[in-house]
């Protein structure tokens, strides 16, 4: 499983613009699309800044889900302009998630339902 670590610093109080953006049209396409999204996750120390992560099945698909998104026409011809202009900088950590991680968080959710 592949993972990207998205931190995003929003321009001087817009993360709560963004958020909305974000969950009203950010992530309803990616999922569309098949990516997993978790979070966001607000940081409590800086208002503009929170982290959010992409889960993809291996890199081969996170190149044709990432193509499907960006290279799509909802994104080009809509979002894009919408999302960039309230972003500051953001920053993407690519991880590769081991197989043994993956399997005990599985059990680990399992077994947390089950209580």
């Amino acid at each position: 499983m592949i993972v990207e670590v998205r931190t995003y610093t929003t321009k001087p109080g817009l993360r709560g613009r963004f958020l909305d953006f974000f969950k009203d049209e950010a992530v309803p396409l990616q999922l569309s699309l098949g990516i997993e999204i978790v979070g966001p996750f607000i940081d409590m120390e800086d208002a503009d800044v929170f982290v959010w992560l992409r889960v993809f099945p291996s890199p081969a698909e996170r190149d044709k889900m990432k193509e499907a998104l960006y290279e799509g026409e909802k994104w080009k011809n809509e979002l894009e302009a919408i999302a960039m202009p309230m972003l500051e900088r953001y920053e993407v950590v690519v991880a590769d998630v081991p197989d043994w991680f993956v399997n005990e968080m599985a059990v680990t959710h399992h077994r947390s339902n089950m209580l």
